[in-house]
């Protein structure tokens, strides 16, 4: 997580689904001890879901409070990307998926992001490789495969698969648009 935030500098962090704020708290962490000036959108079910992993009066409690981070309730997918036009659309935003889901929801997240967004990074946890035979959490890394595979070329993507639970880096091998009057080092 670190190393992706230090080396594209994100204007925009999206994540969803981690209950409490534990990512987005570590997002925080990061951004402010490098100085990378960010804002971290962190989105959780809505009050009236009922879902096993629902925080309810925890949601966010990591986080509450914290100047740069924004607390939503909805879809974390479309919710990011409302966030990222209504924003103006900026270079390479940091996507971060809580693998620990099934493979079709995974599966829409990546492809929705990838078919909006020209220039993501995308971290996802819980990528780790394992067997089918295991018959744990195989959804996540198989839906990444996947998707990767639909956008051959336009791509480059890094595995820490040297434990559970694992991560999944992918970003675009173009380097960012330029803007008028600016030069960037995220290339």
């Amino acid at each position: 997580m670190t190393a992706t935030v230090c080396r594209f500098e994100p204007s925009l962090i999206f994540e969803w689904g981690t209950n409490i704020g534990k990512s987005a708290r570590i997002f925080y962490e990061i951004s402010k001890y490098f100085h990378i000036p960010t804002a971290i959108h962190t989105c959780d079910l809505p009050d009236d879901v009922d879902h096993v992993e629902h925080p309810h009066a925890q949601r966010g409690a990591m986080v509450q409070g914290l100047s740069g981070v924004t607390l939503h309730q909805g879809d974390g997918l479309s919710t990011s990307l409302r966030l990222w036009e209504e924003s103006g659309r900026p270079d390479r935003p940091l996507f971060f998926l809580d693998g620990d889901h099934s493979y079709a929801s995974v599966r829409r997240e990546i492809d929705g992001i990838l078919e909006a967004v020209p220039d993501p990074v995308l971290l996802l946890h819980d990528t780790f490789l394992q067997s089918s035979e295991s018959g744990y959490n195989i959804g996540p890394r198989r839906a990444f495969e996947e998707s990767l595979a639909v956008c051959q070329g336009r791509f480059n993507a890094v595995h820490s698969g040297l434990s559970l639970p694992g991560m999944s880096l992918l970003y675009s091998t173009a380097p960012p648009a330029a803007k008028a009057g600016s030069s960037s080092l995220n290339t």
